[in-house]
């Protein structure tokens, strides 16, 4: 049978208001005793919270949901899910995601997750990107996840991709690498603000950025991993050339391992000849290569346990951009 705060109200000999007090966390005063003898009472009693009745009462249930663009499709991109979740972790709060899949507008999916009554929502993307919202849902969002609100509506949390860039194109020349070619992502932000970052380091370093090679890894004017790779003709091409790089940034950890295989086959050793260096710390892959890589590790977790304190305020955010630092995992490619 189920358990009601009156059943558990009858046994304490209290009022209904004080047990859901001594449970829920109302408003109804009273000793630490007290509220400790309904707990273990609930507890001995098998008490389960009615969250339908509960989101009945305060307007919504103890939850937070997430709207995922292709979020929870991708292995190393859950850390943002697991931060988040993590955060939640003793807050009486519970995460759902939902994917955005084709047929379904985020208009479909936003009413869809309104129905379980959330306390807040959040969008999440698989990668740093612009999100247009559809008119009217910059509300319905409390925090944008590894994107940004095209309108700047949306408190956003993303990855500081310019920064990496600088700090990992630093940490080769600081490595006495001079000559570092960069094998991009065409055609994605991150892409962009990394040759950004890429070029700034090394104009402070006094070399010649306007004469850097940046060259796309993939055919497509945009990348996916599916795309055709040019990584096997370019990386002979630079060796070739009267400028041979001493280093090679990566776009990303798959393109490193294409980058180690074409080294390879010309014969160079890594880090001896030619360091290797990327983005993303896509542990499985980057602890595998040999020598292992040196990448920068996105910030996912970290995102995901700042939106968990956007999605618990009650207090409005400013529609701000908050740009989250890489770290730098070390390993032996440099």
């Amino acid at each position: 049978m189920t358990v009601s705060l009156q059943d558990i109200a009858l046994r304490a000999g209290v009022s209904t208001k004080t047990v859901s007090g001594a449970l829920h966390g109302g408003s109804a005063r009273m000793a630490v005793e007290t509220r400790e003898r309904i707990q273990k009472l609930a507890d001995d009693m098998g008490y389960v919270t009615n969250l339908a009745a509960r989101g009945t009462r305060q307007g919504w249930i103890p939850l937070v949901a997430i709207v995922a663009d292709e979020l929870i499709t991708t292995p190393f991109a859950t850390e943002i899910l697991r931060g988040l979740d993590n955060a939640m972790q003793g807050k009486d709060m519970a995460v759902i995601a939902t994917n955005l899949s084709a047929g379904r507008s985020i208009e479909q999916v936003h009413a869809e997750v309104r129905r379980f009554r959330p306390r807040a929502m959040a969008y999440a993307a698989m990668y740093h990107k612009v999100v247009a919202l559809p008119p009217g849902l910059a509300d319905g969002f409390a925090v944008m996840i590894n994107c940004r609100d095209a309108d700047g509506r949306v408190p956003s949390l993303v990855p500081d991709d310019e920064g990496a860039a600088y700090d990992i194109t630093r940490h080769l020349i600081a490595r006495g690498r001079r000559r570092i070619a960069f094998i991009n992502l065409p055609g994605l932000l991150a892409g962009e603000l990394r040759e950004a970052g890429f070029r700034r380091a090394l104009r402070e370093a006094g070399l010649d950025d306007a004469g850097a090679r940046v060259l796309p890894a993939v055919a497509r004017k945009t990348y996916s991993d599916r795309a055709h790779s040019l990584v096997a003709d370019h990386v002979p091409m630079l060796l070739d050339g009267p400028d041979s790089p001493e280093a090679i940034l990566a776009g990303n950890d798959r393109v490193a391992m294409e980058i180690y295989a074409a080294l390879r086959r010309a014969g160079r050793d890594i880090p001896g000849d030619v360091a290797v260096a990327s983005f993303d710390n896509q542990v499985d892959l980057a602890t595998r290569l040999d020598p292992p890589l040196t990448t920068m590790a996105l910030p996912h977790r970290e995102m995901g346990r700042l939106a968990a304190e956007r999605l618990l305020s009650d207090e409005l955010n400013p529609p701000a951009v908050q740009k989250l630092a890489f770290r730098l995992v070390e390993r032996q490619s440099v």
